[in-house]
């Protein structure tokens, strides 16, 4: 769970219950106002146009879930949950036509911050996308609105809308088998600590008890079932290993847990 607060306050977190339009809200509240801070803080590990898929650091150049490199070409790609579409500006550079969505509108301002509008960019809720039934060729998230939605199946759904038929849909999460351990990069996260198959919200609530961050945990049988009832077939699930070049901490992401637990799950998704 990435967490970073601004100073002024600090919220008390818990588990409990919280709904789409409550975890909606407390997503695009906590984005505008700690979007300055996350960019400087791994705006240099993201890049400006670079495709990372998490804090391991694989890099779709690499990977290629979306496709060989030389097929993006042409191709209408959905970027969603893009932040300051970094992944999108790689994909435009592949000679991909990428749509970066988010729904903070300060993450997207640093969009315009880096490339002055290039890329297209459009603020919308992840659940109901402004476009056109079969928009799109491709569609990606790394890290991006699915961990921070209380319905995924609705997001899905969405996407599949959106795409044409046979296309791929990529996102990145969260690794399941995290919620059991401690947010914590050092030997103290390394302990189970709670039950995997809580699937009880992590939230973060102000002095009044409104949610001002939420993410929802699923097991990794949910998540393929989620897929399944969008309306996708699943075509691989990459658990990325920790590589040695990777000296840095995120969050609760290290090197140390990162070469004993997995971090980051990508679920790789066709459109029937």
């Amino acid at each position: 769970m990435i967490q970073e607060y601004e100073a002024e306050y600090e919220p008390d977190a818990t588990r409990r219950d919280a709904g789409d339009a409550e975890s909606s809200r407390a997503s695009r509240g906590w984005w505008d106002r700690n979007a300055d801070e996350y960019q400087t803080d791994h705006g240099a590990f993201l890049g400006d146009d670079r495709f990372v898929w998490g804090p391991e650091g694989l890099d779709e150049a690499d990977a290629a879930l979306l496709g060989p490199v030389e097929s993006l070409e042409g191709l209408d790609v959905l970027e969603i949950g893009a932040g300051a579409a970094q992944c999108s500006r790689w994909l435009a550079a592949q000679g991909a036509r990428p749509v970066a969505l988010d729904l903070s509108h300060r993450q997207l301002q640093h969009a315009l911050r880096i490339d002055g509008g290039a890329v297209p960019l459009v603020e919308a809720d992840a659940g109901a996308l402004p476009f056109a039934d079969g928009s799109f060729d491709l569609a990606c998230s790394a890290y991006g609105a699915v961990p921070f939605v209380a319905e995924p199946v609705r997001v899905f759904r969405e996407v599949r809308r959106v795409l044409r038929p046979g296309g791929r849909w990529v996102f990145s999460v969260t690794h399941p088998i995290r919620w059991a351990f401690p947010d914590e990069p050092g030997p103290e996260g390394l302990s189970v600590a709670a039950s995997y198959f809580d699937r009880t919200p992590y939230v973060e609530q102000d002095e009044a008890g409104h949610a001002v961050y939420v993410e929802h945990h699923r097991t990794l049988g949910d998540r393929v079932r989620d897929v399944v009832a969008g309306g996708f077939r699943l075509v691989d699930l990459v658990e990325p290993e920790w590589p040695a070049w990777n000296t840095q901490e995120w969050g609760g992401w290290s090197p140390l847990r990162g070469n004993l637990i997995p971090g980051t799950a990508i679920f790789v998704c066709e459109r029937e």
